[in-house]
């Protein structure tokens, strides 16, 4: 913190508090507009049969909703030359496993992709105790069509998050689609700060005086591997 604020009495805070309420109570229903605007996006058709590298062999996007109706596949940054997968994405990892066996009761799938071989993949998953479904798209273009991948010799770097972003490698995302028989449709895609809602660290520390404390280290600098910390 800068500054501590005022030391005051009971019924003074009781005031300052009351009005704060006033403004989660709008951004509560701020965010529910927002979650049924979401949900009403349209859809897209996918047309490309896509196929990744998974434990038990080749594996199709359709594969991978499980027999599910949706599924949610969270775009983990992970270079194929890179020793170890991203900081922030197995910051965000280790927030999503023990939402998994609730999130798959509500019909919904969730899987990870990472342009990395496999065998860095199940690596690396072991390594931080993880067990959910991790597939490689090595060899599809996978990454690229849905905005996470870019050309690190190109002459000009990609656009990433709707072009908000000029970008080169690896970056994170996460991407929603549901299917209609076989048939595969995709309707949300969201980068960069729109991954801060999957972790709820970031919810408990906004609840405290110091907050994230980012200032000297920048968004997520003081972020660190479970096992590294």
């Amino acid at each position: 913190m800068a500054s501590r604020p005022p030391i005051v009495d009971r019924e003074t805070w009781l005031q300052h508090r009351l009005a704060l309420l006033d403004l989660e109570k709008s951004h509560s229903r701020q965010r529910d507009a927002l979650a049924r605007a979401r949900s009403e996006l349209p859809w897209v058709a996918v047309e490309t049969d896509y196929v990744f590298s998974g434990v038990d062999g080749p594996v199709s996007l359709l594969e991978l909703f499980d027999g599910r109706r949706q599924l949610i596949v969270y775009h983990f940054m992970y270079d194929p030359e890179w020793d170890n997968g991203c900081k922030s994405c197995s910051y965000v990892t280790d927030h999503l496993q023990g939402a998994l066996p609730h999130i798959v009761h509500r019909d919904t799938s969730v899987a990870w992709v990472s342009l990395a071989p496999l065998a860095k993949l199940t690596a690396f998953s072991a390594r931080m105790g993880w067990s959910h479904r991790w597939v490689s798209s090595a060899d599809s273009s996978f990454n690229a069509d849905f905005g996470v991948s870019f050309s690190r010799t190109a002459t000009e770097p990609g656009d990433y998050n709707y072009g908000t972003l000029q970008v080169r490698g690896e970056m994170p995302g996460l991407s929603v689609f549901v299917r209609d028989g076989e048939r595969i449709f995709h309707t949300y895609s969201t980068y960069s700060r729109g991954l801060d809602e999957l972790m709820g660290t970031y919810v408990l520390l906004d609840l405290t005086p110091q907050g994230r404390d980012e200032a000297q280290t920048g968004a997520m600098g003081w972020v660190r591997r479970k096992d590294e910390y």
